[in-house]
């Protein structure tokens, strides 16, 4: 051993460290001399006692990357976002959650930008390297650089960088990223030239870094059929890696269903893909599937060359967890209850609590968002922030919840904010917030679920089930999820048959919802139940409520003239309580539309003055917008539509602003039949053929009224006719391919229709006699030839004398073509 070494140091490297410094002084003082071997071998054994970040680190030739050996999937935009990120800035940081694909895309990027860099690209493999002093030391291996003097690292790589043009590839920054950005900001200010790509877990945090969020593959979409055979990055790299470990795998009928799912189930993370795709060789794709309840025993695999926190799905997640303090992993765990998205405001009061105050929420999410454990949704500008955790990183803190012992305590917190949020927004469902309820309910959905599973998996809390279902009537309703409420409603409803003030609502709304689905009698007798409980009980609101829904129930039932009768006391009730809650101010829409239905304007009319003073006061407009809607009908049904589309036309604008689609498409169906009178059949038609997948996405169209049902197949006969077969199919087509923002435009007359609908020519009208004239607009109107005599008091015989006169006259073949005349004409007036 050469001498002035100490052997038995507890501090190695730094003997040696000294040891070398002293001699080196030696040699400077005395040229010509140099370090003996011995010394040397010394020195390096000593120094190797370390972390041995030279030789753990990839070795680079200059300019070297490391060679891929599978292919790259996918990514087409992401290669080319973080290309022209690189060309704004001169750091870019990638940052995701394990697994998501920041390394392959980095390295991807880095190879196809070789040419931009004559200096060289380079990759400086951090995930091995654990102490923060080697850093530097590692940028120096990958470069190349085996600098023998006494300077420090980072200034050997500051020289060596300051008039190169390079790009460098800091990879994996998060357990370093102290060092990491210390290093990074001294190396750009240094080197002009000099282009910096890091891949972290959260950002470095320093002046001029992009930072640049790496999204998971491509998922089928959620509306999309799961056995579609379009392609997506997800599905594309799932059959790869199944080929390469079972040769011949293919994705084809039998398994692209369960393909799809399970990469949707896995959040397109490209590690868990291929952890999952290697399953393939002793499972089929259902099989995989099926086990994923248990994904952390089941993603792993046995890869000698890869780094250990990425053979198993669980050592990726372990290893972000432990990069959490104790604070945001608590918050990791508690946020896992959370199902879909959630607010700020949502985290304080559900994972608030032992060990978290508000304020160490606010910073703990802001932690996980760096860390990519949480991802913000929406936009930037958006009035209320949003965030959600992908499927896999929810599990794994569903795990640690209930390792802590605090699941049923956050399950029950969880559910008592969404009882809170669904009663405020019952409570203000007659007020000027009526979209924004709307809007956020739907976003909530899937946390609206999981509260409401967790009420009914639970004998004790069902009862809050009802109540929580029935909070929710705004949302069922108005908009458009009646299929999802009769759900909940209908499981309710079958757990707790006891008597009780929350059952005897819960058959109101269930009741209300089998009319817009078409069920009237289903509706009739859960609505009965309901008036007979309430009156039990004494529940005066349900009770009126219940006498109300059945008044429409009978009233979209062909039954008008009873149904009045029941509207009125409903609505006596209502103005007696002076409490006027959202169904409240609906019975004047409901009252309307009875009347529309025996061709009384006047009483509408004069129902939608007393709405619209009660209305406006409050700021709501749904409501109104449905007696508007019943005013509109009233007004075709005699055979004025010019005076049905200066309602309609307000009625659809509101539904549009409070996004009522049922309302929407009911508006959109009438004013298509207004189309039809007014002389436009090609609007009309295209109208038509969009009301057709509307209605499919709520249910039976029209609420299943014979009556509305049979104006509808009129309207269409009437288009057929004035187009001809080719050009009314080739109308509807189009209109069956249009969006709804278009299709509202189009029916408000604000975008005509589409070219390829040349609009039909409008006759031109002979003088008619002014009983004829009154025979047309009845015709206009829809009545036929029994209920003309009737209406004329005049004879049958006579009545069909003056229709064919009519058609003689005007050279027309069918009472459709009369119609349009006569419409266009009435518009013009």
């Amino acid at each position: 051993m050469a001498a002035g070494i100490p052997v038995r140091s507890t501090r190695p490297a730094v003997h040696a460290r000294s040891f070398v410094q002293r001699r080196l002084g030696e040699r400077a003082r005395h040229p010509g001399g140099a370090l003996g071997a011995g010394e040397i071998y010394c020195y390096l054994a000593l120094w190797g006692r370390r972390e041995h970040v030279l030789t753990q680190a990839p070795v680079r030739e200059a300019g070297g990357l490391p060679h891929e050996l599978t292919s790259f999937v996918g990514r087409r935009e992401a290669t080319a976002g973080v290309k022209h990120a690189l060309a704004d800035a001169r750091l870019v940081t990638l940052i995701g959650f394990g697994g998501v694909g920041k390394s392959r895309l980095a390295v991807h990027v880095a190879s196809e930008l070789r040419r931009a860099f004559p200096d060289g690209v380079h990759q400086v493999e951090l995930a091995k390297v654990q102490d923060v002093a080697l850093v530097p030391q590692a940028v120096a291996a990958a470069l190349g650089l085996h600098d023998q003097t006494v300077r420090d690292a980072t200034t050997v790589v500051v020289e060596y960088l300051a008039d190169r043009k390079l790009l460098l590839v800091l990879d994996n920054c998060e357990h370093l990223v102290h060092a990491c950005a210390a290093l990074a900001s001294t190396l750009l200010a240094s080197a002009p030239e000099l282009r910096v790509l890091a891949t972290s877990r959260e950002p470095l945090g320093i002046l001029g870094e992009q930072v640049w969020p790496v999204p998971p593959l491509s998922v089928p979409a959620a509306d999309e059929p799961l056995d579609s055979p379009k392609r997506c990055e997800a599905l594309t790299l799932f059959e790869q890696r199944a080929a390469a470990v079972s040769p011949g795998f293919t994705l084809g009928d039998g398994n692209r269903a369960a393909a799809a799912r399970l990469c949707q189930r896995l959040d397109g993370i490209p590690l868990a893909i291929e952890l999952a795709a290697v399953r393939v060789r002793a499972l089929s794709v259902e099989e995989i599937l099926n086990r994923l309840e248990n994904r952390f025993q089941l993603l792993t695999a046995d890869q000698r060359t890869t780094l250990p926190r990425h053979q198993t799905l669980r050592a990726t997640v372990d290893w972000s967890y432990e990069l959490c303090t104790e604070a945001q992993r608590l918050l990791w765990a508690r946020c896992s209850v959370f199902a879909g998205e959630f607010s700020l405001n949502a985290v304080e009061a559900v994972c608030a609590g032992e060990g978290l105050t508000s304020a160490d929420v606010l910073q703990g999410v802001t932690g996980l968002i760096d860390k990519s454990v949480l991802n913000r949704v929406g936009d930037a500008d958006a009035p209320l922030a949003r965030y959600w955790m992908l499927d896999t990183i929810r599990h794994y803190g569903r795990q640690r919840l209930a390792a802590a012992g605090e699941d049923a305590t956050l399950r029950r917190q969880h559910r008592d904010y969404y009882l809170g949020l669904a009663e405020q927004s019952d409570a203000e469902s007659a007020g000027p917030r009526q979209g924004e309820w709307i809007a956020r309910l739907r976003a909530e959905r899937p946390n609206l679920w999981a509260a409401l599973d967790y009420c009914l998996a639970i004998p004790a809390e069902i009862r809050t089930g009802l109540r929580l279902s029935t909070a929710l009537w705004f949302y069922w309703i108005a908009g458009g999820s009646v299929r999802e409420g009769r759900h909940w409603l209908d499981r309710a409803l079958a757990l707790d048959t006891e008597p009780s003030p929350e059952r005897a609502r819960a058959l109101w709304l269930t009741g209300w919802i089998a009319i817009c689905q078409g069920d009237v009698t289903g509706a009739l007798s859960l609505l009965e139940q309901s008036r007979r409980l309430a009156a039990q009980l004494g529940d005066t609101m349900t009770l009126t409520d219940a006498l109300q829904a059945i008044g429409c129930a009978l009233e979209w039932n062909d039954k008008p003239t009873q149904a009045t009768a029941l509207l009125d006391e409903a609505l006596a009730r209502h103005r007696a309580s002076g409490r006027w809650t959202a169904p409240g101010l609906l019975n004047f829409a409901e009252r309307a539309q009875a009347a529309a239905l025996l061709g009384d304007t006047e009483t509408a009319t004069a129902l939608l003055r007393e709405a619209r003073t009660l209305c406006m006061r409050r700021g709501e407009r749904w409501a109104l917008s449905w007696t508007e809607w019943g005013v509109g009908l009233g007004w075709w049904r005699v055979g004025k539509p010019s005076q049905a589309a200066l309602h309609l036309s307000p009625a659809l604008r509101k539904k549009q602003d409070v996004d009522d689609r049922l309302g929407i498409v009911c508006c959109v169906e009438l004013l298509s039949w207004v189309a039809v009178a007014a002389g436009n059949p090609d609007r009309a038609d295209v109208l038509l053929g969009a009301t057709e997948w509307m209605w499919e996405r709520i249910g039976r169209p029209l609420f299943d009224t014979p009556t509305l049902l049979a104006w509808r197949d009129q309207a269409r006969v009437c288009a057929r006719e004035a187009l001809g077969e080719d050009e009314f199919e080739s109308c509807r087509r189009q209109g069956s391919q249009m969006n709804q923002h278009d299709v509202i435009a189009l029916a408000l007359g604000e975008r005509a229709a589409p070219a390829a609908c040349a609009p039909a020519q409008s006759p031109v009208t002979s003088p008619l006699t002014k009983r004829e004239r009154e025979v047309a607009a009845l015709v206009t109107a829809g009545k036929s030839n029994s209920q003309i005599a009737a209406s004329l008091v005049i004879s049958q015989r006579t009545a069909e004398a003056h229709v064919e006169h009519i058609l003689t006259k005007l050279g027309f073949t069918s009472r459709c073509q009369i119609a349009a005349a006569w419409a266009a004409k009435d518009q013009q007036r």
